[in-house]
């Protein structure tokens, strides 16, 4: 599926605290019920969109983390 304008965008201007906080809030109106299945559907899609977003932030720090602990290693193995 290809990620539209507004998924790039929200990449760059949300931070992934805002994000996980955004996505808590539409899982719980989600879980409330009792909206109109054109609502569900809207929050179901900003659901989706945060979710990736936050994947974005996460994957970055796992990257981040992965090259500070290789970046260590090889800096033990050349002692």
């Amino acid at each position: 599926m290809a990620e539209s304008d507004t998924s790039l965008e929200s990449r760059g201007t949300l931070g992934y605290e805002q994000a996980r906080d955004e996505l808590i809030e539409v899982v719980r109106k989600l879980e409330a019920g009792g909206t109109s299945l054109e609502d569900s559907l809207a929050l179901w899609e900003r659901g989706e969109e945060l979710a990736r977003v936050c994947r974005h932030w996460l994957e970055g720090a796992r990257a981040r983390l992965d090259s500070a602990l290789a970046a260590r290693e090889s800096g033990a193995e050349a002692e």
